[in-house]
C-alpha cells in the first residue's frame, strides 16, 4: 500500500502515508477486524495515468474498486490479467472516465458481479469480451461508442440481472438470446439505433421490472402480452415510431409508462389510468383521440397528454381527487367546456398546461389553491372575463401564460405579489386600464409581454432585470416615451410600436446597452431619429413627422445621396462603418443599423493593459497577421464594435497586414465569469484550440488584462446567420445556401458534442452565434462561453446563462443545466429559420412553438415553409419539408425525446 500510495499521490495527495494504517486513509474500507483490505475508492481525484492500477491487484482481499469520475484513459493489460486473479472482487467501477478503444477481454474475474464503464468514449463491437463473467449481475455500458448488434455473451451462466446499453449505436433487433436471460430486472436499450418489432418474448422474463427502449427506431405494435408481467413497474418506449393502438390492461401492473412520440392511434383505453399503482403516464406527441378517461388513480403524479387529438372535456369529479399530481399537461389538443373548478383541490399541483385547446368561460378562482403552483399555460384558448384578485396568492409561480385568450378588465394589482415571477405574458386579450404601479417590483421578471390588448395610462417603472423583452405594442399608451423605461441595461428587445406615442425618441434609449431590437414602429414621433450602436436594429417607420437621419437639416439633395448609400450597401452586403457626414443604413423589413461614429466621438477609451498575450494557433500565417497592440487600439475604439451580446463584445481588428479578424471581449470583471486564474483560462482555450473543424470558429489567440479577456477569431466575411437571413439577404438566400448552412451547422455541433476530449456543450446557440465565412459556409461561434461561465454566480435571471431566448429548451426552467439534448433544440429552432425565414422570436411568439402548434396535422406543413423559396420548386419543396421532419424532432418538449446530433446529420444528409 506504501508503494501504490506514492504512484496515487504523485497525482493527488490522497492518502496520509504519515499513519501507517491503510484502514484509516481515505476511500479505504477494511474488514471488522482491520485485518484486509475490502474496498478501495479513489472516485473524483482527477487521476489522469493508468501506471497504479495494476498496483492495485496485489490487493488479494479487494472486493470492491471504485475509480469511477476520474480522467483515465485505458486500463493496462496487466491489470485484466493480474487483478483477474482476485477471486473475491465483486464490484469494479470505471464509469465517467476517458477510456477508449475497444472493450478489453475479462478473463478471469471469477467473482465478478458488478461492472460499470459507463461514460467513456469506448466503441466497437461486442462479442465474447464478457463471456467469461460467470456470475456477473449487473452490466453498464451506456453511453460509450460501441456498434454492432446488441450483445449476447454476456456472461455463460446467465445469471444477469441489470443490463444498462444505452446511448450506444447498437443496430439491429432485439435478440432472442437476450430472453434467456431468466434474472433480469433491467433492460435498458434507449438511445440507440435499434429497429424491427417489439418482441413477444418479454412475457419470459418474470422479473423484469424495468424496460427501457426509448429513442430508437423500434416499429410495430405493442405486444399485449406485456401486461403478464406482474413485476413490470416501469415500461418506456417513447421516441420510437411505434404504431397502432394502446392495448388494453397494458398498464395494470405498471408505475411508470412513457409511450410519447411514437404514432399512437384510437382512444385512450378506459382502464389506462385507474391501476391504483400508476404513478406517471407520458402519451404525448401522438395521434391519440377521444376522451379523457373518467377513472384516474389517485397515486398518479404526472400526466403528460399534450399534443394529441383529444376531445372532450376534463373529467372534473375525477380531477380533482387526484391531491399528488404535480404536472398536469393537456396542451395542444381539442379539448372544450370550461376549466374544471375542481382542479383547485389538486394542491400538490407544480405546473399546470392547458394552452392551445378550445376551453372557454372564465379562469377559476379555485386555481389560487394552487399554492405550490410554479408554471400555468392558458394561452391560446377562448377564456372570457377577469383575471381572478386570488391569483395573487400563487408566490411560487415563475411562469404565468395566459395570452391569446378574450380576457378583459384590469391587471390586479396584486400581481405585485408574485415576487417569483420570471416569465409574465397576457399579450393579445381584451385587457384595459393601466400597468400596475407596482409591476416594477417584480426583481426576478426576465419577460413582460403586454401586447396586442386596449392598456393606457402612465408606464410605472419596470422590473430592472428586464432581460428577453418588454413587450407594449398595439396598445393606447400615448404621449412622450417615458423616463420610466430608463434603467433597462439588461432589456434586448423593447416593443413599443402601434401606440401613440408622441414627441422625439429620448436619448436614453441609446444607453440601454444590452438592446438588439428596438421596435417604434406607427406611433406619432418625431424630431430626428438619435444615434444608436451599429447592432441595434431599429423600426421607426410609420412615423411620418421622425426624421430618419443622425445629421440635421439635410438638404434633398443629399437625401438621394443617401438613398444611393444605401443601394451600394444591400447590392454589395458590407456593413459600412464610420462614413461621416452620411448615415448608411442597411434595410431589413424596414429595419435600420444605424451608425454610431459621433455617439463616442468623445469617449475614446483608454488601451487595455495587456497582462499575457499568447498565440493558439499553430497556422503560420495567422501567427505572422496577428498583432497585439494593433488589436487593443482596435478594441479601444467604439465604432469598432460590430456585434454585442450579454457575455461579450465582438471588434473588427484590422491587422498590420491588411487581414481583418475578428477581437471578442469578455467581461472578466461579471462575477458570472468563472476566470479563476490567468492559468486556467489559458488552459481551457489551449484545448478549444486544438480543436480542428471546418465549422467551428476556434480561438486563434488570446489577451488578458486586468479586468478583461480578448479572444482572436477569423473574421466571417457575411457577417453572422442572423444578419444574413433576417437582414438584406433574406429573401435572395436560396435553399441550397440554407441546406448548406444547416448541414455545417450540424456537422460543427456534431463534432463538438462527440469531442473524444468530452463534449463541449454551447451556452448560447442562436443564429447571432453563427458566422458566414461564405453563404454557404458556417461556423459555430461562442465555444468557450460554457467552460467559463459559473451558472452558479447567475443573478438568477433564467436565461442569464441559458442562451438567447426562442433558443431556450423549455426543461431549462426546471433544470437551469445545459445540456447536449438542450443544444439539439436550439438547433432545431435554426432549423426552423431557415425553413420559415423567421426569426426566433416574433411579437412575442416563439417560433418553435408556433410551428409545433401549426404542425399537427402534415397537410398544413406547406404553410410552415418560407414560400419565398418552398416555391421555386417541387424538389425544394421536397427537401424542405424533410429537413421540417428533422426540425420538429429537434424542437420536442421532452429532451429524451430529442435525437442526438449525430443522428440529426445523418437525417439532414439523407433529406430528400
Amino acid at each position: 500500500m506504501i508503494k501504490l500510495s506514492k504512484a496515487v499521490n504523485n497525482e493527488n495527495s490522497v492518502w496520509d502515508t504519515t499513519n501507517p494504517n491503510p484502514c484509516s486513509w481515505k476511500g479505504v474500507i477494511c474488514s471488522t477486524n482491520n485485518r484486509f483490505i475490502t474496498h478501495v475508492s479513489l472516485s473524483k481525484l482527477g487521476l489522469s495515468t493508468s501506471d497504479f492500477l495494476t498496483d492495485l491487484c496485489q490487493i488479494d482481499s479487494l472486493q470492491s474498486l471504485d475509480l469511477s469520475m476520474n480522467s483515465l484513459s485505458s486500463i493496462p493489460n496487466g491489470f485484466i490479467s493480474e487483478c483477474g486473479k482476485i477471486n473475491g472482487l465483486k464490484m469494479l467501477n470505471f464509469s465517467q472516465n476517458k477510456l477508449s478503444g475497444f472493450l478489453p477481454t475479462f478473463n478471469g474475474f471469477s467473482g465478478l458481479e458488478s461492472l460499470d464503464l459507463s461514460v467513456n468514449t469506448f466503441g466497437g463491437n461486442i462479442d465474447l469480451q464478457l463471456d467469461g463473467l460467470i456470475r456477473l449481475k449487473n452490466l453498464n455500458l451506456s453511453l460509450n461508442f460501441f456498434n454492432g448488434f446488441v450483445p449476447t455473451h454476456l456472461g455463460k451462466s446467465m445469471v444477469l440481472e441489470e443490463l444498462q446499453l444505452s446511448k450506444n449505436r447498437f443496430v439491429g433487433q432485439i435478440p432472442a438470446e437476450l430472453f434467456s436471460y431468466q434474472n433480469l430486472t433491467l433492460i435498458d436499450l434507449s438511445s440507440n439505433n435499434i429497429s424491427g418489432f417489439v418482441p413477444n418474448y418479454f412475457e419470459k422474463l418474470s422479473k423484469l421490472e424495468s424496460l427501457l427502449l426509448s429513442a430508437n427506431n423500434i416499429s410495430g405494435e405493442i405486444p399485449e402480452n406485456l401486461s403478464n408481467i406482474e413485476t413490470l413497474a416501469r415500461l418506456a418506449a417513447n421516441q420510437n415510431k411505434i404504431t397502432g393502438t394502446i392495448p388494453r390492461r397494458i398498464s395494470q401492473f405498471v408505475k411508470h409508462l412513457d409511450l410519447s412520440y411514437n404514432n399512437l392511434t384510437g382512444s385512450i383505453p378506459t382502464d389506462l389510468l385507474s391501476s391504483p399503482n400508476l404513478q406517471s403516464v407520458d402519451l404525448s406527441y401522438n395521434s391519440l383521440e377521444g376522451p379523457i378517461p373518467t377513472n384516474i388513480s389517485v397515486s398518479l403524479f404526472r400526466l403528460r397528454l399534450g399534443s394529441n387529438l383529444l376531445n372532450g372535456s376534463i373529467p372534473a369529479a375525477t380531477i380533482g381527487k387526484l391531491v399528488k399530481l404535480m404536472y398536469l399537461e393537456l396542451d395542444n389538443n381539442s379539448l372544450s367546456g370550461e376549466i374544471p373548478k375542481e382542479l383547485g383541490s389538486c394542491v400538490e399541483l407544480a405546473l399546470l398546461n392547458l394552452a392551445q385547446n378550445d376551453f372557454t368561460g372564465s379562469m377559476p378562482k379555485e386555481l389560487s389553491n394552487l399554492r405550490q403552483l410554479q408554471v400555468m399555460k392558458l394561452q391560446s384558448n377562448r377564456l372570457i372575463g377577469e383575471i381572478p384578485d386570488q391569483f395573487s396568492q400563487l408566490q411560487n409561480l415563475s411562469i404565468l401564460n395566459i395570452s391569446q385568450n378574450s380576457l378583459t378588465g384590469s391587471i390586479p394589482s396584486g400581481i405585485s405579489n408574485l415576487q417569483k415571477l420570471v416569465n409574465f405574458n397576457l399579450q393579445n386579450n381584451k385587457l384595459n386600464g393601466s400597468i400596475p404601479e407596482l409591476i416594477g417590483s417584480l426583481n426576478l421578471l426576465i419577460e413582460l409581454q403586454l401586447g396586442k390588448n386596449c392598456l393606457s395610462g402612465q408606464i410605472p417603472m419596470m422590473p430592472p432585470k428586464l432581460q428577453i423583452a418588454l413587450n407594449l405594442s398595439s396598445n393606447c399608451f400615448e404621449g412622450p416615451i417615458p423616463e420610466t423605461l430608463a434603467g433597462l441595461y439588461a432589456l434586448e428587445v423593447l416593443d413599443l410600436s402601434n401606440n401613440k406615442f408622441s414627441g422625439k425618441i429620448p436619448l436614453f434609449l441609446t444607453k440601454m446597452r444590452s438592446l438588439t431590437r428596438l421596435l417604434l414602429s406607427n406611433n406619432q414621433l418625431s424630431g430626428n431619429l438619435p444615434q444608436f450602436m451599429a447592432y441595434v436594429l431599429v423600426d421607426t417607420s410609420g412615423n411620418k413627422d421622425l426624421i430618419n437621419s443622425t445629421t440635421y437639416n439635410t438638404s434633398p439633395k443629399k437625401r438621394i445621396s443617401v438613398t444611393v448609400a444605401i443601394l451600394i450597401a444591400v447590392t454589395s452586403v458590407v456593413l459600412v462603418i464610420g462614413i461621416t457626414g452620411a448615415i448608411v443604413l442597411i434595410v431589413s423589413r424596414r429595419f435600420y443599423r444605424v451608425n454610431d461614429e459621433n455617439l463616442h466621438s468623445e469617449e475614446q477609451l483608454s488601451l487595455p493593459q495587456v497582462i499575457n498575450g499568447h498565440l493558439l494557433t499553430t497556422n503560420s500565417i495567422h501567427r505572422s497577421n496577428i498583432d497585439f497592440t494593433t488589436a487593443m487600439k482596435a478594441v479601444s475604439n467604439p465604432t469598432n464594435i460590430i456585434l454585442k451580446s450579454r457575455f461579450s463584445t465582438y471588434y473588427k481588428a484590422v491587422m498590420p497586414c491588411g487581414r481583418d479578424y475578428y477581437v471578442k471581449k469578455l467581461n472578466w470583471d461579471d462575477k458570472i465569469f468563472q476566470l479563476g486564474s490567468h492559468e486556467r483560462f489559458g488552459k481551457e482555450l489551449e484545448v478549444l484550440g486544438r480543436l480542428n473543424n471546418s465549422n467551428v470558429m476556434v480561438p486563434l489567440a488570446y489577451v488578458l488584462t486586468v479586468d478583461s479577456a480578448y479572444l482572436f477569431y477569423e473574421y466571417a466575411q457575411k457577417g453572422t446567420l442572423f444578419d444574413a437571413l433576417h437582414g438584406n439577404l433574406g429573401k435572395v438566400l436560396d435553399w441550397t445556401s440554407r441546406y448548406s448552412i444547416a448541414i455545417g451547422i450540424a456537422q460543427g455541433l456534431a463534432f463538438l458534442h462527440g469531442c473524444n476530449s468530452g463534449s463541449v456543450l454551447l451556452l448560447d446557440l442562436s443564429a447571432r452565434s453563427i458566422f458566414l465565412k461564405s453563404l454557404k459556409e458556417p461556423q459555430i461561434g461562442d465555444i468557450e462561453l460554457f467552460e467559463v461561465i459559473d451558472p452558479s454566480k447567475s443573478t438568477g435571471s433564467l436565461s442569464t446563462v441559458a442562451g438567447s431566448v426562442g433558443y431556450i429548451p423549455p426543461e431549462y426552467a426546471y433544470t437551469m443545466r445545459v445540456t447536449l439534448p438542450g443544444n439539439v433544440y436550439s438547433f432545431g429552432v435554426l432549423l426552423l429559420e431557415l425553413l420559415t425565414g423567421k426569426p426566433a422570436v416574433s411579437e412575442g411568439t416563439e417560433l418553435a412553438k408556433w410551428v409545433l402548434s401549426n404542425s399537427i396535422h402534415r397537410e398544413t406543413w406547406d404553410q410552415i415553409l418560407d414560400p419565398n423559396v418552398s416555391k421555386t420548386s417541387n424538389w425544394v419543396r421536397s427537401q424542405m419539408l424533410s429537413v421540417l421532419k428533422v426540425a420538429l424532432g429537434c424542437v420536442s418538449v421532452s429532451p429524451e425525446a430529442r435525437p442526438k446530433m449525430k443522428n440529426v446529420l445523418n437525417m439532414l444528409l439523407n433529406a430528400k
